[in-house]
């Protein structure tokens, strides 16, 4: 089983350009003062440059929302509260998946079109590759909590990895075929939907979700490799795992790494479930 998040292993490759991940953690231009602590205030991350990794630093602080219009990463080991939304613009880019951070987000995370949202970085565990290393320290861990929904609609890359979100997460369209998406080792309260992107990649791994999984027309497009596929595998579903229009093929990964879905798994995903009988 292929389990890749490229973006983590060196480079990140992002809207067709090839940036050192460590630049997007480490280097940042001019950030606005944070917010009084008593009195949190709307903030605005702006500016930043990703073709040369020189990403506007976002500091800990307590905030009212997060409008992110330019290229942002939060600075490594930073807290950050928010009362109310993240919002994403199109072509934004949010990091805080390259470097260790604690993030509480009171209301959602919307991303709008050919943005870049990726939240949370963990070790791998011992002789597995499910995990996506944080490129600045990468022994340490994030602690993500969304209170709300996340939610991207033709957003250019998501990589959401070990996080928790309360409510749904739902991706409409996107990708690029240059960039692999990762939705590994979460806990969603509500439901995961991911229909109608077209990324390099994507994993859908470890997740726990509490409602329904569905996964519909998803097309993968890694000119490197002469057999992708889509990875389904080791999720709890607490409802029904439905899969339909995923190409050019779905596996459910090794023996032995099955899909526990509480309802039913359907479509392209009846097969990579665990069909063992209930102890008597």
């Amino acid at each position: 089983m292929k389990h890749r998040t490229r973006i983590m292993l060196g480079l990140a490759v992002v809207t067709g350009l090839v940036v050192p991940v460590a630049a997007l953690a480490s280097s940042g231009g001019a950030a606005a003062a944070a917010p009084s602590s008593t009195v949190p205030m709307a903030y605005t991350c702006s500016g930043g440059d990703l073709g040369s990794g020189n990403l506007t630093k976002i500091p800990s602080g307590i905030y009212a929302s997060i409008t992110v219009t330019g290229a942002c990463a939060v600075t490594p080991n930073a807290t950050v509260t928010v009362i109310g939304d993240v919002n994403v613009a199109s072509g934004a880019v949010f990091d805080a998946q390259s470097a260790p951070s604690k993030i509480t987000v009171g209301g959602d995370i919307t991303a709008a079109s050919g943005s870049l949202l990726g939240l949370g970085c963990e070790p791998n565990p011992p002789k597995h590759t499910t995990g996506h290393p944080c490129t600045v320290e990468p022994h340490r861990q994030s602690t993500i909590v969304v209170f709300g929904n996340i939610t991207a609609t033709d957003a250019d890359t998501v990589l959401l990895n070990g996080i928790t979100v309360e409510g749904n997460v739902t991706l409409l369209g996107g990708g690029e075929d240059v960039n692999p998406w990762s939705i590994k080792t979460n806990w969603i309260g509500g439901d995961l939907v991911v229909s109608g992107v077209t990324p390099n990649w994507i994993g859908v791994i470890l997740n726990k979700v509490g409602g329904d999984v569905i996964l519909t027309n998803i097309t993968i497009t890694d000119p490197g490799d002469p057999s992708p596929t889509i990875f389904v595998a080791s999720n709890t579903v607490g409802r029904d795992l439905t899969c339909w229009g995923l190409g050019p093929a779905v596996s459910g990964g090794f023996t032995g790494e099955v899909n526990v879905v509480g309802g039913q798994a359907l479509g392209q995903c009846a097969d990579l479930q665990d069909e063992t009988p209930p102890p008597s």
